[in-house]
This record gives C-alpha cells, sequence and structure tokens, in this order.
C-alpha cells in the first residue's frame, strides 16, 4: 500500500487556517457566516487523514506502539488546554456566579476528561441560547476527536494483523457511522450532533483517503478539477447552512467531501498557491490554540460587560485571540511538544502534562463539589443574586395557568361576594402584581379576580405563536368577565406584540361587562435580570446595587399604547413611571435579599409588587374602594 508522504504539506495547514476562520467568524459574527460551524467538520477530516497516514506508516515498518502514539497525542494536545481550562477557571472565579461557576467546573472536569461532548449532550444543544454562556462549549470536538483516538489505532493494529484492506476496513465503518447519523438526525439531532458514533464517518473519511492513496492521481489536471469541486462544496456548505439545519445529516456531505478532495490535491493551484501561502499556513500553525481560546473570550468579555458585544468589540477579541493563541504556540506548545528530545525528558514533559490535566480536573470537581464558591460573594450579594422566582402567591395551575397544560381556571380565582371587584387579565407578569394587590387589600375594600396565563397577553383575536392556545383562554376569559361582571379590569402584560389590538379589547370590556378597563404598561426589564444586575454592579463597584439603576431597558411600548387607547377613552397607567424616575428604575426596597425588586428580566418579586400596586392603586380603584380599618 501506498501512504500518503512524510513530508510536510505546508497546504494543509493552510487548510486548517481555513477551518478555525470559518469557527471563528461564526462564533464572533454569526450572521456574516450563519453556516461556519462546518469549519469542526473540515478539522475532522484533516485529523483523520494525517493521523492515519502517521499509523499506517508505523505498522508498515513494524514500528508502530501505543504508548508512542497517546505520547504525541498528549504533547500535542495537552499543553495548549491546559493553559486555556486554566484560565477560564480563573476567570469564573472572577466573574461568574457561583451557580454558573459550579457548572463551569463540571464542564472542566469534562473537558479535561475529554467527554465535554458528552456532558453537553446532557444539557443542551450547540445551538442553544444557553449554550452561548458556556465558555467551554467548543471543547465537545475535542471529546470526539480523542475518543475516536482511544479506538482506531487499536483496530488498525488488528486489520493489519489479520492483514485485512486498511481502506476497507476504513470505509465500511465510515459508511456504517454515515448512515447512523442520518438515520438519527431527525428523531434526536442533539444525539447526532454530540456522539463520536455518527460523527466517525468525519475523521474516517481522512482516514480512508490516506489509505487509498495511490489510487488518486496527483496529475496537475485531476488535482485542479478535484481543488476546485472541494472550493466549491466548502464555500456552499459554510454560506447555505445556519443553526436551523439538520446538521450533520446529509448536509455533512458538502464540507466532508470537500475538504477531502482539498487534501487529495497538494499539486493542485489553490493548494500551493493559496493554501500554501505564508499567512494561512501561519493561521494553520496557531490554528488549535487560536481555536481554543476566541470561544472563551467571547463569552467573558460578555459577561463582563453585561451587554451585547459590538461589531468593533468582537473584532477586537478575534484579534486578542491571536495574539494569545500565537504566545501559546510560541511559549507553551513549541517548547513543550518539541523542545529538545530524549527518551527521559520526553517521558518527564508526558507525566507533567499529565498530572497537570488531573490538576485541572481535580479543580473542576472541587468546584462542583463546593457549590461554585458561594463564598466569594457577600452574603447580602449571594442572597439577591440568587433570589428566586416567588411566585408562590401567583397560584400557579390554579389562576396562573400553564396552556400546554391546563385550560381551566379554578372556582377560587375569584373572590367571594365583595365589591368592588378588580379582575386582573394578563400574563405571568400580571400574576406577579397579585402579592401587591393582596397587601392593598388590608388598607382598602375590593376583591379580586385573577385570569392569568402564561406567555399569554390579554388581548382578543390575537394569536400568540409561542403559546398556541392563547386566543383560546382570552375568548374563555371575556366570557367569564361577563358572567362575573366585575367593576374595574386591569390589563397587564409584557408588551411587545399586537399593541394595535389593546383599544379593541379593552373596547369589547367596557360594552360586554360595563367596567372600567384600566392597561397597565410593562414594569421595567432589565436584559440580563435584576439579580445579575446586582452581581455585576458588585464585580465593579464592590457595593451593593443602589436603590435606583439606569440599567433597565428603555419601554417601547408605552407611547404606542398611550396613541391608541387615550383616543379611544381607555384609561393607561404606566408601571415604569411608577417604578422609575431620573435617577434609574427601583432595583431593591431595603438591603436585604428579599427587598429586591424583580426576580428575573422582568417578574416582580413581593416587595416590588407591593410598591407598585401602592403607587397605582388609588387610580385603579378610582373612588370605588373606600379605605377599611387598619388590621
Amino acid at each position: 500500500m501506498s501512504l500518503p508522504s512524510s513530508q510536510y504539506r505546508p497546504d494543509i495547514d493552510g487548510l486548517r487556517a481555513v477551518a478555525v476562520m470559518l469557527v471563528l467568524i461564526f462564533h464572533a459574527f454569526p450572521r456574516a457566516l450563519p453556516g461556519g460551524f462546518i469549519g469542526v467538520d473540515v478539522f475532522f477530516v484533516i485529523s483523520g487523514f494525517l493521523i492515519t497516514g502517521i499509523i499506517t506508516r508505523e505498522l508498515a515498518l513494524e514500528r508502530f506502539s501505543l504508548l508512542g502514539f497517546y505520547n504525541r497525542r498528549i504533547r500535542r494536545i495537552f499543553p495548549a488546554l491546559i493553559v486555556v481550562l486554566g484560565a477560564t477557571l480563573v476567570l469564573g472565579w472572577f466573574w461568574m456566579l457561583p451557580a454558573a461557576f459550579a457548572q463551569l467546573g463540571s464542564d472542566a472536569f469534562a473537558s479535561a476528561a475529554f467527554s465535554a461532548n458528552i456532558a453537553l449532550l446532557l444539557q443542551s444543544g450547540y445551538f442553544d441560547v444557553e449554550s452561548a454562556r458556556k465558555p467551554l462549549l467548543h471543547l465537545w470536538s475535542l471529546g470526539i476527536e480523542e475518543q475516536f483516538y482511544l479506538a482506531w489505532p487499536l483496530l488498525l493494529m488488528l486489520a493489519a494483523r489479520l492483514r485485512l484492506n486498511l481502506l476497507a476496513v476504513a470505509s465500511v465503518l465510515g459508511i456504517g457511522s454515515f448512515l447512523l447519523n442520518v438515520a438519527l438526525i431527525g428523531a434526536d439531532p442533539v444525539v447526532t450532533f454530540y456522539l463520536p458514533f455518527t460523527r466517525a464517518f468525519e475523521l474516517l473519511t481522512g482516514a480512508a483517503l490516506a489509505c487509498g492513496w495511490s489510487r488518486i492521481s496527483q496529475a496537475g489536471g485531476p488535482s485542479n478539477l478535484r481543488a476546485g469541486i472541494g472550493v466549491v462544496l466548502i464555500v456552499v456548505a459554510a454560506g447555505v447552512l445556519d443553526s436551523a439545519s439538520a446538521f450533520p445529516g446529509w448536509w455533512a456531505v458538502l464540507p466532508v467531501a470537500g475538504a477531502a478532495l482539498l487534501l487529495s490535491a497538494p499539486a493542485a493551484w489553490v493548494n500551493r498557491v493559496v493554501l500554501a501561502h505564508r499567512m494561512p499556513v501561519w493561521i494553520g500553525l496557531i490554528s488549535y490554540p487560536l481555536y481554543l481560546w476566541h470561544w472563551p473570550l467571547l463569552v467573558f468579555f460578555a459577561i463582563i460587560k453585561f451587554a451585547p458585544l459590538t461589531l468593533l468589540e468582537r473584532g477586537l477579541i478575534v484579534g486578542l485571540s491571536f495574539v494569545l493563541a500565537w504566545a501559546t504556540y510560541r511559549f507553551v506548545e513549541i517548547p513543550l511538544r518539541f523542545g529538545r528530545a530524549g527518551h527521559g525528558r520526553m517521558i518527564g514533559k508526558v507525566v507533567g502534562l499529565s498530572a497537570a490535566m488531573a490538576v485541572v480536573a481535580a479543580a473542576g470537581a472541587i468546584i462542583v463539589q463546593g457549590r461554585g464558591f458561594d463564598f466569594r460573594l457577600p452574603a447580602e450579594i449571594r442572597a439577591m443574586a440568587d433570589v428566586p422566582r416567588q411566585n408562590a402567591r401567583w397560584r400557579l395551575h390554579q389562576c396562573l395557568l400553564d396552556l400546554s397544560r391546563e385550560m381551566a381556571f379554578a372556582e377560587a380565582c375569584v373572590d367571594g361576594d365583595r365589591r368592588p371587584l378588580v379582575m386582573v387579565w394578563g400574563d405571568s407578569t400580571a400574576a406577579a402584581l397579585i402579592p401587591g394587590l393582596r397587601k392593598a387589600q388590608e388598607t382598602r375594600n375590593f376583591a379580586i379576580a385573577q385570569f392569568t396565563s402564561s406567555s399569554c397577553i390579554p388581548v382578543l383575536n390575537a394569536d400568540i405563536a409561542s403559546t398556541p392556545n392563547c386566543r383560546a383562554i382570552n375568548d374563555k376569559v371575556i366570557g367569564l368577565a361577563r358572567q362575573i361582571r366585575p367593576d374595574v379590569v386591569v390589563l397587564h402584560g409584557a408588551w411587545e406584540v399586537h399593541l394595535d389590538k389593546v383599544a379593541a379589547t379593552a373596547r369589547a370590556l367596557k360594552q360586554q361587562t360595563g367596567a372600567r378597563v384600566v392597561v397597565l404598561g410593562s414594569v421595567p426589564w432589565w436584559k440580563r435580570g435584576l439579580p445579575n444586575e446586582v452581581l455585576r454592579h458588585f464585580m465593579l463597584q464592590r457595593q451593593l446595587i443602589p436603590e435606583r439603576s439606569d440599567r433597565a431597558e428603555p419601554d417601547r411600548s408605552a407611547a404606542a399604547l398611550r396613541e391608541t387607547l387615550v383616543p379611544a377613552g381607555v384609561e393607561f397607567i404606566s408601571a415604569r413611571d411608577a417604578m422609575c424616575n431620573a435617577q434609574g428604575c427601583l432595583t431593591r426596597v431595603g438591603d436585604s435579599a428579599g427587598d429586591i425588586s424583580a426576580s428575573d428580566q422582568i417578574h416582580l418579586t413581593e416587595k416590588g409588587s407591593a410598591y407598585l400596586i401602592e403607587s397605582v392603586i388609588d387610580r385603579v380603584l378610582g373612588a370605588q374602594a373606600p379605605a377599611s380599618p387598619p388590621h
């Protein structure tokens, strides 16, 4: 069997540069290159080609040793990975909440054990929103690669001893893996994305190329044709695919075949002139540490800023990634991977690197066991940052419905025969008003009817895509309103869509029930969640967040609601005006954890609810509810 030459091919480093830049652009500028994640698939093919070529050459010379193979893998993979994992844990110590830091510790342990793909499989998918906050998300690919190389050298050794055709072995296994991937992608795309069995065909494609090298013509014409087709396939994949594509599946043929065709044509003009150019070769040489550094930097800068990164900031972070990658390559990889020869010295490096990786894994386990080291934060900051959603009095599944499970309100959702009757209609943010209204009942005579449904704003004749039963439940609520004849109806929700239908809903209520209708505007919206704002302020200022902050998002719905409601004679009360002033929006009403005003982005705590309702209750009730004697 004629194998690929062991001579250095600069065009392969150039192809590595293409792969890593695809991934970098996808992560830093996803709209510019929505299919850039295929760079990982290109890496897999390159890896399978190079590693299989080395193993089969050594098998042919009867010089292959498993110990020698894993010695080389440790010196290749461990140095940069140890540095990046260590740096990530240090950054997590300073900038992550205890729960998030504990999760990072778990991910670091899994990454050090080369099982990040399995750990992430058990958590969520690669394209989930939550994944954008995981600094070690990208290390799933290392897990797949190293799991593959636990088995592949053994299989090659067995096949060589049995004198089997290595090309046939690689091809049969690769086809089996590909068919398994196609079979599973529809039923469970996350499993298919992360399992080594459904990804092995990408590495085996490179392996088959190495084993069948002698069958490939290296003449100029065929080489240029193959390389040209390879470029087209990779470009099409990067431009056409996106996070919604069923990947890998059949789509993986594009980048995998494209990479294999380029690897098969070292004599092609593209390989000799473009890929072998000095700049892509340099990027290829630092591609591994560049891949390791870029994603944690993007995640942590977003955490520190506590806001979306601008294009300029993302560009600067990519630049910083290059600097750190070069420094890692020059001062960590080269000395530890190569350095001075000598069996004893190499064994010492391997032992030292293995011990260092074990220390990283142990650190991750200790962080998990220590629950993210919550002692890093003062007690009051820790309590505020970890405040749970205070929904005990929202009457979930009775008067706050989960429309995927229930469509009927309990009889207890309407107070007895007291008058006036205030009906609250809205989504879960309206349910968060109930504790404040109950507090107001201590000093005012009125009853409450609560008809609220999660993620369903109170408007008629409107569909909410994420809540299919919303229209039906709103039709049911107006029927209930006709039965109970409330004196006041308060419409409240996270007003973002269907603002043009609010006035018509209010008119229908007035006509069918005779009630006063009050539309209560959106409460302040904290984009990253108010508990996280507490943490951010402490990290930057080393003090408790002030009682008011300007970090709340602008209310973009109030003006539109006023425009439609006031001409229709419907009363509008701005919740934001009640909770915000020139200094900012209310963050807390005291210094304890229970005094924080919101438990997440938009849901009020009981203290926040009481503050808002106390500010607006007299306007809501008008002259209909005389004060009751204090208890």
